[in-house]
């Protein structure tokens, strides 16, 4: 004999599971709304003398690539690769040598070997109205010339003492030039910006910079180093190993790399990686 309920506890089943199912259904929906609206952040540490052109990188990334979103956080690349070595939430790392990023490739902190994507030249930099009239990079060892130089071990500070070598071997200089030259030299800043700064604000004669950190300046003078003297510099990066974003970081380096990262790097005077 079949058991027929009553028709009110029929309904009120029938209601139960409508209602269930159409729960069931709005938190699916809400679930795969919110992956669909969920965004990446990429936390980039860079060199100081990537500031500039990160900005306008940024801006054009995250048009390109929607969900993803990078914040930027710029200081020497040697103080950003000590940060990274002691756990900090860098998912890319760019760097104003090959040193610093291949150094945490080294110690199995980077996901992938360096990747060089930008070149740079070195210029000297003086205030606006240049009141210790230096006329030639030789005059940086002149006697009373203030100059304003980076920490030892940051990038531009390397990259500054190869040139000074260099130089110190061409009579015009003279082999006492590294001498001369060091004893000048008033303050060591932590990063390449901070040497425009103080330039800037006249209180320095004279400073050693890349060509980008001087063009991005309205308010330095140029002088520059002949091609022949000067010290080419290639800007390396890495996606960081402990990345929750290691895909993201991995695309994010291909497109730097890409024709429309070089474009930008460009239009800011970097040049094409010399290796």
């Amino acid at each position: 004999m079949r058991l027929r309920l009553p028709l009110p506890i029929v309904l009120t089943a029938l209601l139960a599971a409508g209602c269930s199912g159409a729960s069931t259904g709005s938190a699916a929906s809400q679930s795969a709304g919110s992956a669909a609206g969920a965004s990446t952040d990429l936390q980039i540490y860079a060199a100081a003398s990537l500031k500039a052109v990160l900005d306008q990188v940024k801006t054009a990334y995250e048009a390109a690539t929607p969900g993803i979103t990078l914040t930027i956080s710029t200081d020497s690349s040697t103080a950003l690769e000590t940060k990274i070595e002691q756990g900090a939430p860098a998912d890319v790392f760019l760097s104003a040598d090959t040193e610093n990023p291949k150094a945490l490739f080294d110690k199995g902190l980077a996901s992938s070997p360096v990747v060089h994507f930008a070149g740079n030249l070195l210029t000297v930099i003086v205030p606006a109205a240049n009141p210790a009239g230096i006329g030639a990079p030789v005059d940086l060892a002149r006697s009373g010339v203030k100059v304003i130089a980076c920490a030892v071990g940051v990038p531009i500070e390397k990259y500054t003492a190869q040139w000074v070598a260099k130089v110190s071997s061409l009579p015009a200089y003279g082999a006492d030039f590294a001498t001369r030259f060091d004893a000048n030299v008033v303050s060591r800043e932590d990063n390449v910006g901070a040497i425009v700064t103080k330039v800037a604000l006249d209180e320095g004669d004279a400073g050693v910079v890349y060509v980008t950190d001087a063009k991005a300046s309205d308010k330095v003078k140029t002088i520059a180093i002949p091609a022949n003297q000067n010290v080419p510099a290639t800007y390396g990066g890495v996606a960081v190993k402990a990345s929750a974003h290691g895909e993201a970081a991995a695309a994010f380096l291909a497109w730097l790399t890409g024709p429309k990262g070089e474009a930008i790097l460009a239009s800011f005077g970097f040049a094409p990686p010399s290796g």
